[in-house]
């Protein structure tokens, strides 16, 4: 995957994030997609633990991004990526999740060489919208969803980035053109300061689906897939109330248009000859999607749990995600990227003067 060695934001290999060592940035500048907030990828020092963090822009509200990343710690959903640490009040801020091995979807992109197949974008499309369902059922607009927000894992897509509108600016203030935010994927209410609602993120997600399906997030209706579209089309109304639900989305990505040829699943790769495997390696081998969390012992299921546990409708883009869905290429680089970090070691720091 490229990336610049400094990352977004300038930060060097081996400087310190919290109690985490960079070790590379995540996102390549060149792509042109606006990324909502520094992102690297760290190491505890004693080597035990390989995170995603995740730091405001130069500018941000320091306050507005740790709220957000702290109210994404209860986000659900086998797609969904909830920060697991948050900088200390007073501490600059971060936050973290476990790492696991992912391309940014404007990398993804580069790495096939364009847009991705249809039914690739229709699976993608499928679990994004699991996890807006989920999210919606708590109470939650995610207020993020854009290209760069998309990782794609070898298991599923994460959806990252949350409260990223609402972290840019607040409510009643104009957000359109700041940094950080994709223009095409901001739906025009909240451009202009209106609060993030969920309809919102039916436009976002409609956006991030085109720039999957085409390379850009504002495409002409003759340049999408002819299976896509209607779901497209759909999502970016200018109007909220005409875009679909996304329990109606998700209908629409499962049915209709051809499925792709499936190539040859391309392997993970190997566990270590000897010894214990890495949580990365172990990541990047798994082919399932995440389990749904176990139904309480007694008591009335919430909403959130009965989205999770069978397939209506949370599970049925696993269905879709099946073998051959993620193109080689990107499979390949998925590799390279967890081989390269399982190589890589922690800098030397300098010996104490005398």
């Amino acid at each position: 995957m490229p990336a610049s060695v400094a990352g977004a934001g300038g930060r060097a290999r081996g400087s310190a994030i919290g109690p985490y060592t960079v070790l590379r940035g995540l996102d390549d500048e060149a792509s042109g997609i606006p990324v909502p907030e520094r992102r690297f990828i760290g190491r505890s020092a004693d080597g035990d633990r390989t995170v995603l963090i995740g730091a405001p822009l130069p500018g941000a509200d320091p306050g507005r991004f740790l709220a957000e990343a702290e109210t994404s710690r209860y986000l659900l959903g086998p797609w969904s990526s909830p920060a697991t640490e948050v900088a200390a009040p007073g501490d600059a801020p971060w936050h973290a999740r476990p790492y696991v091995p992912a391309l940014p979807l404007p990398a993804a992109l580069t790495v096939h060489g364009g847009p991705l197949p249809e039914g690739t974008v229709r699976a993608l499309g499928a679990a994004l919208v699991e996890t807006l369902i989920v999210g919606h059922g708590q109470g939650l607009a995610h207020a993020g969803v854009s290209p760069a927000a998309v990782l794609l894992a070898a298991d599923g897509p994460r959806l990252t980035c949350f409260g990223a509108v609402r972290a840019a600016a607040g409510d009643g203030a104009a957000r359109s053109g700041l940094p950080g935010l994709e223009s095409g994927s901001l739906p025009p209410e909240e451009a202009t300061g209106g609060r993030p609602q969920p309809a919102g993120d039916v436009y976002a997600l409609g956006a991030t689906l085109a720039y999957a399906a085409t390379g850009h997030t504002v495409p002409e209706r003759e340049e999408l897939p002819a299976g896509l579209r209607t779901v497209v089309t759909a999502c970016l109304s200018r109007d909220p109330a005409a875009r679909p639900r996304p329990a109606e989305l998700l209908d629409l990505l499962e049915a209709g248009g051809p499925a792709p040829a499936s190539p040859a699943p391309a392997s993970a790769p190997p566990a270590p000859a000897s010894g214990p495997m890495s949580s990365d390696t172990v990541l990047l081998r798994s082919a399932e999607p995440a389990p749904a969390p176990p139904a309480p012992a007694s008591g009335p299921m919430s909403p959130d749990t009965v989205l999770l546990r069978s397939a209506e409708p949370a599970g049925r883009a696993a269905a879709l995600l099946g073998p051959g869905r993620l193109p080689g290429r990107i499979i390949a680089a998925l590799a390279r990227q967890s081989a390269g970090l399982l190589a890589a070691t922690l800098p030397v720091p300098p010996a104490p003067q005398d």
